[in-house]
This record gives structure tokens, C-alpha cells and sequence, in this order.
């Protein structure tokens, strides 16, 4: 099969398609012939050498996928050859072919194209996970989304309305008319405007949210934390803020590390404020499959509630300008691979 690799760490030029073995399902395990493959940015930290959790290079990174089921592992049940599926795989998924749990596919929607699919699952299931699972939200709450214009922004703003909830979402003004389409409230700037000052300004109150969903890291968690009432959940699931253009800057992260807030229990207790850290990959590995957290997206799929946004596709052999068309950070939506 092909697969796009990358071949050390370093910029988009470090990703080269290469013939790599055929992958083949184990028990309970499916091979899926993929359409379509999402980038995430932390496919992003793993060119450069950041993410931790990759394997080492040369390797074939991307976790959501899009395409056919190719072949079924022995006992392995609920699906069928030919069948179109999405769902996420442990790595792998810049391919032609990948592996994944039953557990961690659903059937792809018959009015879903690939790309679409390949948009949705660890989005949503890391938006519903850090928002309904473990952040609690409630009918009636306010809670803060930043990043809102990216795939999992618009995952989480669209899960947000559907629970109920008051949605402010952070974006560059030329994405501000896209995130009110997708259910924002509140758009801001975070580009030329102070976040925090900002929703005060909206709200009129000091502490005005119920749960605020921050993968930007650095000084962002100390101001969205900032802005919980009691009661109040920090949800943090990334560090975007350590990754600026196509090379790794050591200097840049360790600045980024040092501007983390440190949450001391008692403070915590006295002002009745959580703070949640959440990493899907981790969940993954320790419950053995994503379908806690998939699970509960199958029937908002089905009514058709929810519905992934891609903002663009590149092939397979593209995957280093796909790479930079994420590090420029203008796309709204899910940038996706096509093998």
C-alpha cells in the first residue's frame, strides 16, 4: 500500500509517499480501504517533534478515517465487506489502508461523502468527551470555545447548542460570519482584542462562564479560568500556543510550558472551580476503544444534527502542502487526505 510518511522530524518537505506492507486486522479488528484521512494538528506536533505520544520516525501518523471495510479480522462482528465506515485508528491512517476496533467505527451516513466522514470522529468524540462527558454541561450554561472555527470547535459549538448551552467562540473577524452559522453566539477577536476583557464586556459580569474548552494552552488557561463563576470547569486539551510556523522552536515551547497556570487544590476548593485535563489518545489506550465516547454522537448522526465541515482536501501525495495549509491556520473546518 501507499502511505505518506514521515521520514524525520522536521517541516511539510519531511512527508514522502512511500510503499509500505499491507496492515492485517486481528481478532475483533477491521481493515479499512480509506477515502479519506483528517489532519489534526497534532499530527502537526509529530512532524516537528513534539508530541510525545507518536511513534518515532519514519512513521504514518493520522488518526481518523473515512473509506470501506477491506477485510475483517477472525470474530470479528457487526460488520461486512464493502460496507462505508468512519471512525478513528491508533495511528496509521495516512494510508491507503488502516486498522481499527469495532469499537472505534460507526457506519458512515449514505448522504456523508469520505471527507466528511473522515472529519468526524476524534473531533466529536474529544468535543463530546471534554464537553458532556467529563466538562457536565448543562442546558442554560455559558461555556467558552476557543479555537472555534477548527474541527473540533465546530464539533464542540455544534454539541454546545444541542445540549442547550450559551456559546462564546474565539476566531480571526473574517471567520466570525462561519462560527455564528455553526451555532456561535458570541464571536471574538482574539487577534485585537484581550479574550477575557472581551467576554466581560459581552456579558457584563466578572466571571461569567459555566465551562470554558481550551486546547490553546500557555496564558489561555489562566484567562479562561479566570472567567469561571463557582461551579465553573476548565476543560484543557491541547497546547496549540507551543507550535508557530513549520519548524520546531524549542525556545518557543519551553516559553509556552513556563506560562501554564499552576492550580493549587486549595485555591480550587475555596473558590469551588475545577480544572479538567483531557487527552483522548490516553482515554483510548486505557479503556481499549473510543466507544464511550462515539457511542452517544451515533444518534445525533442519524437525525442528522450534527454534520462535519471540511475546508479543504488534498491528495495523498499534497500531504506537505495540506500540513502547511494547517500551519497557516485559515481553514474553517477539517483539512483531510485523499489516498
Amino acid at each position: 500500500m501507499r502511505a505518506l510518511v514521515i521520514t524525520e522530524h522536521g517541516p511539510p518537505e519531511v512527508l514522502r509517499v512511500q510503499e509500505r506492507p499491507d496492515p492485517e486486522p486481528g481478532p475483533g479488528r477491521v481493515r479499512v480501504r480509506v477515502r479519506a484521512a483528517g489532519i489534526n494538528f497534532a499530527d502537526l506536533l509529530a512532524r516537528v517533534g513534539l508530541y510525545a505520544a507518536a511513534p518515532s520516525p519514519p512513521c504514518v501518523v493520522g488518526y481518523e478515517i473515512a473509506g470501506e471495510v477491506d477485510a475483517l479480522g477472525p470474530g470479528t462482528e457487526g460488520f461486512e465487506v464493502g460496507q462505508r465506515v468512519m471512525g478513528g485508528c491508533r495511528f496509521g491512517g495516512y494510508a491507503e489502508l488502516a486498522v481499527a476496533g469495532t469499537g472505534e467505527l460507526l457506519p458512515l451516513p449514505d448522504d456523508w461523502s469520505f471527507a466528511e466522514g473522515a472529519a468526524a470522529p476524534v473531533s466529536y468524540a474529544t468535543a463530546y468527551a471534554g464537553l458532556v462527558r467529563y466538562g457536565a454541561l448543562r442546558a442554560g450554561e455559558r461555556v467558552l470555545i476557543q479555537a472555534a472555527a477548527g474541527s473540533v470547535g465546530i464539533a464542540a459549538t455544534q454539541i454546545a447548542k444541542l445540549v442547550g448551552a450559551e456559546v462564546f467562540g474565539t476566531a480571526s473577524p473574517p471567520k466570525h460570519d462561519a462560527i455564528r452559522g455553526f451555532g456561535v453566539d458570541h464571536p471574538v477577536d482574539y487577534r485585537t482584542h484581550d479574550v477575557v476583557d472581551e467576554v466581560r464586556r459581552i456579558t457584563g459580569e466578572q466571571e461569567p462562564l459555566d465551562l470554558a474548552f481550551d486546547a490553546i494552552g500557555g496564558r489561555s488557561f489562566k484567562g479562561s479560568f479566570a472567567l469561571l463563576r463557582p461551579g465553573g470547569r476548565l476543560v484543557c486539551f491541547g497546547a496549540s500556543e507551543v507550535q508557530a510556523g513549520e519548524r520546531r522552536s524549542r525556545a518557543r515551547a519551553l516559553r509556552v510550558l513556563a506560562q501554564m497556570p499552576r492550580f493549587h487544590p486549595v485555591k480550587l476548593m475555596s473558590q469551588s472551580k475545577s480544572v479538567i485535563g483531557l487527552n483522548l489518545l490516553e482515554l483510548w489506550d486505557s479503556k481499549g476503544s473510543l466507544d464511550e465516547y462515539i457511542g452517544p454522537l451515533r444518534e445525533w448522526t442519524e437525525k442528522g444534527s450534527i454534520r462535519p465541515v471540511v475546508a479543504a482536501r488534498f491528495p495523498l501525495a499534497e500531504g506537505a502542502d495540506a500540513h502547511r495549509f494547517v500551519h497557516a491556520r485559515e481553514n474553517i473546518g477539517k483539512v483531510v487526505l485523499e489516498p
